[in-house]
């Protein structure tokens, strides 16, 4: 059954334990800090669902450094409970005003970058004056759009279906608190 996550987990492996992961995030934290303590509070956006248990951690990596951060969120998606992705669906935009401001995007994963691309592009439209982009993953390969990168990035996974520590397998596991790949 596609769906069935303990099928799934017994098809996959382990990419990336939990301490691996917690010790990105703080590598991570300390190189935004480093780039943001200096300016202007920074918004951080969360991109929902996938980049929630990130962006808790993250949080708090960042608040332990002493950089300060005005928090919200977003829900634009292409994928719906699927494996490949349609056109954006935005569920929730932003309530806080982007204009004239940093911005930092939160996501669990850079793939190909569609989704990314469309929610950078539209902070930008809203008059941020720069949007950088913390990914906990970023998946090997060279079909990623132009364009997109992660500016702080944790881990790399290969390029095969992952999820855990927020990326589902059919909208399930985003609590897992390690990082598996399918066989």
């Amino acid at each position: 059954m596609a769906g069935d996550l303990k099928a799934a987990l017994a098809n996959a492996d382990v990419i990336h334990e939990r301490d691996v992961l917690e010790q990105a995030i703080a590598t991570m934290a300390d190189a935004i800090n480093a780039d943001l303590a200096d300016g202007p509070r920074p918004v951080f956006l969360t991109v929902m669902h996938g980049g929630l248990p990130f962006a808790g951690q993250l949080a708090l990596a960042l608040g332990e450094r002493g950089l300060d951060c005005e928090f919200d969120y977003l829900h634009a998606t292409r994928y719906r409970g699927e494996t490949s992705g349609g056109e954006l669906v935005w569920k929730h935009r932003p309530a806080t005003s982007l204009q004239g401001r940093l911005v930092l995007l939160v996501d669990d994963i850079v793939d190909e970058g569609h989704t990314l691309l469309a929610v950078r592009n539209w902070c930008v439209e809203q008059g941020a004056s720069d949007v950088r982009i913390a990914a906990l993953a970023v998946k090997r390969h060279d079909r990623c759009v132009d364009g997109i990168r992660a500016d702080y990035a944790g881990v790399d996974v290969p390029d095969r279906y992952v999820f855990g520590y927020g990326m589902d397998y059919h909208e399930q596991g985003r609590n897992l608190p390690r990082i598996y790949a399918l066989r």
